[in-house]
C-alpha cells in the first residue's frame, strides 16, 4: 500500500478505537446522575448500588478514551502535518476549548465521584456527578463543532493557503453541526442504554435478581425504547441536511450513479465502481427520492456528476446499511423488552438473551455511521479546502506499516480486556445483594 493509504488506515484504526469510549461516557454520566437523584428522592439503596457498579465502568471507559485520544492527536503532527498548516487557525482553538472547558472538568470531578462519596457531603458528590456529565457533553460539543466544520466549512477566509476565522459563530454553528451534535448525543444515549441493559440482563441470566440489577435493567430498556424513534427522526433530518450540502456523499450512500428521478432505495446491491453501476440490485422503487426530496419523482444527483470528487462507494454504501439495520434491531429489541417489563415486571429468558446479544450494538451502529461520515467526505480532508493527499506527511510506508500493526495488536488486546473486565465486574459486583439494606442505612438520604 502507498503511504497515504496506510496513514488513512492508521488514523481510522485510532479513531475507531477512541470513539468507542466517549460514546459510552457522554451518556453514562447522565445515567449516573439519574441513579444518584433517584436515591436522594426515594432513599432506596438499589439506586446507590447501581451507581456504585456503573461508576466503575464509567471510569474504565473514561481512562481508555483519554489514552486513545492522546495517541490519536499525535498523528496530526506525524502523519498529517498539512492539516494544521492549512486549518490550524480553526482546529487549534476548538481543540483547546475542548480541553479547557470540558476535559479538565471531567478529570477533576471524576476523582470526587470515585473516591469522595464518604469524604464529601452528599450534595457535593451529586454536584460532582453533574459536572462530570456536563463535561462529557461539552467535550462532544467542541469535537463535533470541529468535525462538522470539516464537513461543511463556513465562517472562514482563505489567505495564502491558510484558513482564517472571520466569524467564530459561523465556524461553530456551521450548517451540519446541529444535526450532527444531536445525532451523536442520541447515539451515545443508545450505546450506554444498551450497554446497561445488556450487562444487567447478563446478571439476571446468572440469577442475580437484586433490586439494583432490575433497576438498571429497566432504566436501560426504557431509555433505549424512548430514544430510538427520536434517533430515527433525527437521522432522517441529518440525511436531508447532508443531501443539501454533501450530495456526493448521499449518492454514495444510496448507490446512485446517474442522476435520476424516482430513484429506488436499494436494500441490497454490490457497487461496481469499475463499471460504475450496481450488481444484483434489489430496491424499493422511488423510495430514495421520496425520503430525500419528499417527492416520488424527486431528483437525486448521481456519482457521475462528481468525477474525481466522490468517495469510494462500497464502504459508504454498506456502512449506511449496517447503521440503519442495527437501528432497526435496536427498535425491535428495546420495544419488545419494554413491553415485556411493563407486563411482567421481569424479562423472559428470550428477552434477556436478546438484550445480552445487543450489549455492544451501539458500538456497531456508531462505527458504521462514523465511517459513512468520514469516508463519505473523501477525497477531501476539509470539504472544498484541503484534499487528503495534500495533508499527508512523507513518512515511509514501512514505518507506517510497522506502527499500524502495533496499534492494531494493542487495540485488539485492549478491546478484549475491556469487555472481559466489564463482565467480570458484572459477575462480582462490589456490594453483594445481601448487603444492600445495610448499605442503604449507612448512606446519607
Amino acid at each position: 500500500m502507498d503511504p497515504i493509504t496506510l496513514a488513512r488506515i492508521q488514523f481510522a484504526a485510532n479513531i475507531s478505537f477512541h470513539i468507542l469510549f466517549p460514546t459510552i461516557t457522554i451518556a453514562m454520566g447522565w445515567f449516573l446522575l439519574f441513579f444518584k437523584l433517584r436515591h436522594r428522592a426515594t432513599g432506596d439503596a438499589k439506586w446507590m448500588e447501581a451507581y456504585g457498579f456503573w461508576v466503575k465502568i464509567f471510569a474504565l471507559s473514561f481512562a481508555l478514551g483519554v489514552v486513545s485520544g492522546i495517541t490519536m492527536s499525535f498523528q496530526f503532527g506525524t502523519n498529517w502535518p498539512g492539516y494544521m498548516t492549512t486549518v490550524g487557525n480553526v482546529a487549534g482553538p476548538l481543540l483547546a476549548y475542548e480541553v479547557l472547558t470540558a476535559f479538565f472538568l471531567e478529570a477533576t470531578f471524576l476523582g470526587v465521584m470515585l473516591f469522595g462519596r464518604s469524604r464529601v457531603s452528599d450534595n457535593m458528590h451529586t454536584l460532582a456527578t453533574f459536572l462530570v456529565a456536563a463535561g462529557t457533553t461539552a467535550s462532544a460539543f467542541w469535537i463535533l463543532a470541529l468535525n462538522s466544520w470539516m464537513q461543511t466549512p463556513t465562517g472562514h477566509l482563505m489567505i495564502a493557503g491558510q484558513a482564517h476565522v472571520v466569524s467564530w459563530f459561523d465556524v461553530i454553528f456551521n450548517p451540519s453541526f446541529p444535526y450532527r451534535l444531536v445525532h451523536m448525543l442520541l447515539a451515545s444515549g443508545l450505546t450506554a442504554a444498551f450497554l446497561i441493559a445488556g450487562v444487567s440482563a447478563y446478571q439476571w441470566l446468572r440469577n442475580d435478581r437484586a433490586p439494583s440489577v432490575m433497576a438498571a435493567l429497566r432504566t436501560g430498556v426504557m431509555v433505549a425504547a424512548a430514544l430510538i424513534p427520536i434517533q430515527i427522526f433525527v437521522g432522517d433530518q441529518h440525511g436531508l441536511n447532508t443531501f443539501e450540502h454533501q450530495p456526493a456523499k448521499v449518492a454514495a450512500m444510496e448507490g446512485v450513479w446517474e442522476t435520476e428521478r424516482g430513484a429506488p432505495a436499494l436494500i441490497f446491491a454490490i457497487p461496481n465502481e469499475k463499471e460504475r453501476r450496481n450488481d444484483y440490485a434489489i430496491g424499493i422503487p422511488k423510495m430514495a427520492s421520496l425520503v430525500l426530496t419528499h417527492e416520488m419523482e424527486g431528483e437525486i444527483r448521481g456519482l457521475n456528476e462528481f468525477p474525481g470528487e466522490h468517495p469510494p462507494v462500497a464502504p459508504v454504501f454498506w456502512g449506511f446499511r449496517v447503521m440503519v439495520g442495527t437501528g432497526v434491531l435496536m427498535l425491535l429489541t428495546s420495544w419488545a423488552a419494554a413491553w415485556s417489563l411493563r407486563r411482567q415486571r421481569m424479562p423472559n429468558i428470550w428477552i434477556a438473551r436478546s438484550l445480552l446479544a445487543m450489549t455492544f450494538s451501539g458500538w456497531l451502529a456508531t462505527l458504521a455511521g462514523w465511517y459513512v461520515t468520514e469516508v463519505g467526505r473523501q477525497p477531501w480532508l476539509v470539504s472544498g479546502i484541503l484534499l487528503t493527499k495534500d495533508a499527508a506527511s512523507a513518512t515511509p510506508a514501512p514505518i507506517l506499516g510497522i506502527s499500524l500493526g502495533m496499534y492494531l495488536a494493542i487495540y485488539a488486546l485492549l478491546i478484549l480486556s475491556y469487555v472481559s473486565v466489564v463482565f467480570h465486574l458484572a459477575r462480582k459486583r462490589a456490594v453483594p445483594p445481601s448487603a444492600e439494606k445495610k448499605l442503604g442505612q449507612e448512606l446519607p438520604a
